[in-house]
């Protein structure tokens, strides 16, 4: 290997921005699953009542 060659790779910034976006992703990912995890039930209830209401309006007509 020529010191271009290496000069070149070590300059190369192109795979570190994809890492980066990866990592990014990656801590949002997380993020969300933790959110869900702490808020699941509270959600779950919430989401629950919703349906209920909304199909006792349907059956009201």
């Amino acid at each position: 290997m020529s010191i271009g060659k290496i000069r070149a790779f070590l300059a190369e910034e192109t795979g570190a921005t994809a890492i980066e976006y990866g990592l990014l992703a990656a801590l949002i990912a997380v993020a969300i699953i933790g959110t869900f995890t702490v808020l699941g039930n509270s959600l779950e209830d919430l989401f629950n009542n919703g349906a209920t209401a909304a199909l006792d309006a349907a059956n009201t007509k």
